[in-house]
């Protein structure tokens, strides 16, 4: 039996790892289909809907996709955008209600995932992110996740510190 080339075997690792990310995407963005229509609902407008530790998880899973496009070599540009979904994403998970509304809307998981597989269907000649820029990327992204949360928490506060004001009054 021949044994497989490093690039087969490299190319069939790699195409695991990309429909291992695509599944997770589609259990964020569109587990379930909405009943007569195409369209999808996944667990992360769910997730939202937990104060603050919610959108952590959410970010953070949203941040390995990113992770995991870095390490199979894609360039800067294409991993700011990913990453620029996923702030765009958080930044309105802040607002609540709105913000697990516009989940359902955004589903930046799956815009990432269609930014990697186009990148990965026909690769340009790019020159991969060096590991400083991704190790900045990333710890960024994953402080972002985490002040995010931290506001999360706050805006809950203080809605409940309005409504126990307003209930009181």
């Amino acid at each position: 039996m021949a044994k497989p080339s490093p690039t087969t075997s490299g190319d069939r690792s790699q195409a695991a790892k990309v429909r291992q990310l695509r599944k997770i995407s589609d259990l964020l963005d569109n587990a379930v289909r909405v009943p007569g229509t195409s369209y999808g609902v996944g667990i992360d407008p769910l997730l939202g809907l937990i104060p603050g530790g919610g959108d952590f998880l959410g970010g953070l899973i949203s941040v390995y996709i990113v992770f995991s496009a870095a390490m199979m070599g894609l360039p800067r540009e294409t991993l700011m955008r990913m990453s620029s979904n996923i702030v765009f994403d958080s930044l309105a998970g802040i607002v609540p209600v709105f913000g697990d509304l516009f989940d359902v809307a955004w589903k930046a998981n799956s815009k990432n995932m269609d930014i990697l597989e186009a990148h990965l269907e026909s690769p340009k000649v790019s020159k991969s992110a060096d590991r400083w820029f991704i190790f900045l990327l990333l710890g960024g992204l994953i402080l972002f996740v985490i002040v995010i949360a931290a506001l999360g928490f706050l805006v809950i506060s203080l809605l409940v510190q309005i409504l126990q004001f307003i209930v009181s009054g």
